[in-house]
């Protein structure tokens, strides 16, 4: 069964600002835009509620309730939902879900003196000390808090994570993810106004009372205790924060009040889910405290964001051109000087020009230079192969080019040729282009030898192209 918990918005009267928050200022706050779907799980039932939130403020544009979710079919209830969204135009926005406080471990670890980019695998690290389940059975999350060096980790059992994903894609919905309490009050608390440096607040979460607070001692801390024990709730709140006594506030308090709701909503009852539908609306403004595995999250289009795009681009440009708008004087001066940096650069051009032509002189220079010393090397060549190929052995053919020489001729033993060869400083690689033969009866062996040449004036110095 579900029920309809909204008025039309034209019955709403407008909600005063509560004492605890001030508004908050500064270029963040005009970040403040978009539309989010909080749903916080309420016992048995689910809580839907739909904000909108601009620079100006928060609206709500309606609430709902899905009665006994656990019980019915997904496909019966979620048709439902689905209605309901689109009633409103959000049927494609993905929701932001709130799970019970008492089935997520919230914790807090201090990290000074680790590296932003280490700070993964230090969590990650210390993860199984944090909770009492088997070890691999528990999905979690981090999240820095922007001031000191304390991180914010939230941790639930991944079969619970799972199945509730499974039932709301089975229903239809666009999940964005899977939040806690401490996270969505800690960046509701955030988005249009900015809390105090400590405080208490306390709420009804089910049957149940649920406290948030900070301090500067301690920047989170969040618990669940019995009604009946407000009190004591109270005084270990307190203590743990390190805070004087006074009066807690309510959970409300923390966020900006709503500029219109429905005739019949309750603030102090939807805090919770307001903080989820606020955080949802601005995730970039948010702490990223999510418990959906990543690849079962869906993302709203960006697209929706090209319209303010343009006109920001359009404002700066224009705040940009007014800026730097010179008076008359200083146009004639900065013509004058562009005249003479032209001048200049005409200038700058000619001797470049000159540098370039000087180096490819200098580079001609260096190729005549070297073909002046190949005629050299190839004598040098001549000469080597004639002190290293000594008598009997004798030559019919002898080809020097620049990288190598190809000797054809006769000796005794032609195997041993190749290692004379080699031991030549400009003679390297040497081998037999073919097979050796014997010649008459077999006194002389046929050969055919090519060998590298190397060392200066073979062409084959730095710089030269062939």
């Amino acid at each position: 069964m579900a029920v309809e918990e909204q008025m039309p918005e034209t019955q709403a009267a407008p909600v005063a600002a509560p004492p605890l928050v001030k508004p908050a200022t500064g270029f963040r706050k005009w970040l403040a835009i978009g539309t989010g779907v909080g749903i916080e799980i309420d016992g048995a039932d689910l809580r839907i509620l739909i904000a909108r939130v601009r620079p100006g403020g928060v609206t709500v544009l309606a609430t709902h309730r899905i009665e006994r979710f656990i019980e019915r079919p997904a496909s019966e209830w979620g048709t439902d939902l689905l209605a309901f969204l689109r009633k409103y135009r959000v049927a494609r926005t993905p929701v932001s879900v709130l799970l019970p406080r008492q089935e997520v471990i919230v914790r807090q670890l201090a990290m000074p003196g680790v590296d932003k980019k280490d700070l993964e695998a230090a969590v990650t690290f210390q993860i199984d000390s944090l909770h009492p389940y088997p070890e691999d059975t528990v999905a979690f999350t981090w999240a820095q808090l922007p001031a000191g060096t304390t991180v914010l980790v939230g941790i639930a059992r991944r079969e619970y994570v799972e199945n509730l994903a499974n039932l709301f894609t089975e229903a239809g919905l666009l999940i964005a993810g899977f939040t806690f309490s401490a996270a969505a009050l800690y960046s509701a608390a955030r988005i249009l106004v900015a809390p105090p440096p400590a405080f208490v607040a306390a709420g009804p979460v089910a049957d149940q009372l649920e406290i948030y607070g900070e301090s500067p001692t301690r920047p989170v801390f969040s618990g669940v205790f019995e009604t009946s024990n407000w009190d004591r709730a109270h005084r270990f709140a307190r203590s743990e924060l390190r805070i004087e006594e006074g009066e807690a506030v309510r959970l409300a308090d923390l966020m900006a009040a709503p500029r219109s709701a429905p005739a019949h909503f309750n603030l102090e009852v939807n805090a919770q889910c307001l903080a989820a539908a606020i955080a949802g609306a601005c995730p970039r403004l948010a702490l990223p405290a999510n418990l959906l595995p990543v690849d079962r999250r869906s993302q709203t289009s960006r697209l929706i964001y090209i319209p303010t795009l343009i006109l920001t681009v359009l404002l700066l440009v224009i705040t940009i051109v007014l800026w730097l708008q010179p008076s008359h004087e200083d146009k004639k001066y900065l013509a004058q000087l562009n005249s003479e940096v032209r001048t200049l650069e005409r200038q700058a051009v000619k001797a470049s020009q000159l540098d370039r032509d000087a180096q490819k002189a200098l580079a001609k220079i260096a190729v005549l230079d070297r073909h002046r010393r190949r005629s050299q090397a190839d004598a040098d060549a001549l000469r080597e192969l004639t002190n290293v190929l000594q008598p009997p052995v004798w030559l019919n053919l002898l080809q020097i080019t620049r990288i190598d020489a190809i000797m054809n001729g006769e000796a005794e033993q032609a195997a041993p040729l190749l290692k004379v060869i080699d031991e030549s400083p400009i003679f390297k690689d040497s081998a037999f282009s073919q097979s050796m033969t014997r010649i008459g009866g077999a006194t002389a062996e046929s050969f055919i030898i090519r060998t590298q040449r190397e060392g200066p004036g073979t062409g084959l110095e730095q710089g030269e192209q062939r």
